[in-house]
């Protein structure tokens, strides 16, 4: 019988020589099968709790508040009552002092068969809005950038806990072993920082992995080595596997997230340079996000990067763009910012559509609170008693209006939605029930939730 390394214009070897050509071969085969027993158990052997309607989520952070009557609340009253103080009392805790009612400087109009009505800001996104439900009663607990934040991404406003991202890499594990379960992308270093993507207590090869700009282009910094040839790499992973591995007398969380960040780091190297290649997208595809559009490409680099990172089996991408926090000036500041995320994130829900991934991917955009109808110079404040949120995809009902605000915009009064309702319904999609994906720590069991949150079924498609 032949050698394992024959070659047909060779003698047969013998199996001295054939060990000694094969062994780098050997080697190979044996630290894949390390990384796929370490790996086995955080991904393919992952199950929810329940049959899902979606498999992944991107969440477009707004991040500093975009004002709900300027884009999608629209309230006659507060046309109307321009310059009149407010008829009913403000809030208790406010971040500063404010006005008179602020007249919205926005023209609005009724889009598509929902009929619903969106700003002059955002002419892309109001042609998908039969695409799209409308959450018009969103409210929070905190009028502060950092705790509103941290609440949003965490479930707490106060404590450090893990990142609703992690949370869902926990639950699920990654649809790729070559690529992180959580990539966020240019998140913001403030209000929070690296808590609003920190795996906290939970194991932390569930964190969320950063995508910075480098060179102008969002990337994941230092995934190719121009210097260690890829064997060599390899090699050296293999060895550094076997000695932690042989320190791993008894089960140890750290060192385990340790062994399988190197691990995942050379795994990477597989796929991400191709992923995150952005030249080889289409034109026709950089023109539905803006790519070819000054203001807009950055932020349409960012929504393709998801589409791309979704598409290979990413379960939650983040992408953040800022910094909608108009104290002063709103048409000036919500007039720049629109324009850079209006193609962007109309083209990402188009293209979702088109490839057949909406129906499964649940797409939520919005930001940590609103803003008060009341002006604050030729600006507004910050509110978190009610505000607006965009959802497609993943199980959502498109076309849907849902909540309302008072006449005036200030306060959610109608089907009101707090974020702890916004993540036990993001879970239940994914296929769990919010109670019972837990982990215990502290001698407790701790959630996403905590102790409150319900599934808003009425959001169900």
């Amino acid at each position: 019988m032949p050698a394992l390394c024959h070659n047909q214009l060779e003698s047969p070897l013998n199996r001295r020589q054939a060990l000694a050509r094969c062994g780098a071969g050997f080697g190979s085969l044996a630290l894949t099968s390390l990384l796929h027993e370490a790996r086995a158990t955080t991904s393919a052997e992952k199950k929810p709790h329940f049959e899902p309607r979606a498999k992944r989520v991107i969440f477009v952070f707004l991040h500093g508040g975009p004002s709900q009557v300027d884009t999608f609340d629209y309230k006659p009253s507060l046309q109307r009552d321009h310059g009149k103080p407010l008829p009913f009392p403000k809030p208790r805790i406010v971040s500063a002092k404010t006005g008179n009612l602020l007249a919205s400087p926005f023209e609005f109009r009724r889009h598509g068969q929902s009929g619903a009505m969106v700003s002059s800001l955002f002419p892309e996104i109001a042609a998908t809005m039969d695409d799209l439900c409308l959450v018009r009663s969103m409210h929070c607990s905190n009028s502060r950038h950092g705790g509103a934040l941290l609440e949003l991404h965490t479930g707490s406003d106060t404590f450090v806990r893990p990142s609703a991202g992690s949370w869902i890499n926990y639950g699920l594990g990654t649809e790729n072993d070559n690529l992180p379960g959580f990539i966020t992308v240019d998140p913001t270093s403030g209000h929070g920082g690296a808590n609003a993507w920190s795996s906290s207590f939970l194991p932390a090869r569930y964190q969320g992995t950063v995508i910075r700009r480098k060179n102008g282009k969002p990337r994941i910094p230092f995934i190719e080595n121009a210097h260690v040839p890829l064997e060599r790499q390899r090699l050296e992973l293999e060895f550094l596997t076997r000695l932690n591995r042989d320190a791993l007398t008894r089960p140890d969380a750290e060192l385990e997230s340790r062994i399988e960040s190197f691990e995942l780091a050379f795994q990477m190297q597989m796929e991400v340079p191709q992923v995150q290649d952005l030249a080889n997208e289409p034109a026709h595809i950089q023109r539905l996000y803006g790519m070819d559009q000054g203001k807009s490409k950055p932020f349409a680099e960012s929504c393709v990067l998801a589409r791309r990172y979704s598409e290979a089996g990413v379960r939650f991408v983040q992408i953040t763009h800022r910094y909608w926090d108009d104290h002063g000036k709103i048409k000036e500041g919500h007039g720049k910012r629109a324009i850079e995320i209006d193609r962007p994130i109309a083209g990402l829900i188009k293209d979702l559509k088109q490839r057949g991934l909406l129906e499964d991917t649940l797409v939520v955009v919005g930001g940590e609170f609103g803003r008060t109808p009341v002006s604050q110079g030729s600006g507004r404040d910050h509110n978190p008693h009610g505000f607006s949120y965009l959802l497609a995809g993943g199980g959502i009902q498109p076309g849907l209006q849902y909540g309302q605000t008072d006449e005036y915009g200030f306060y959610a009064v109608e089907n009101k939605v707090h974020f702890h309702d916004l993540h036990a319904t993001m879970l239940h999609l994914l296929g769990f029930d919010h109670t019972k994906l837990t982990h215990r720590f502290g001698g407790r069991d701790f959630r996403l939730t905590d102790v409150h949150g319900r599934v808003v079924a009425d959001l169900l498609g």
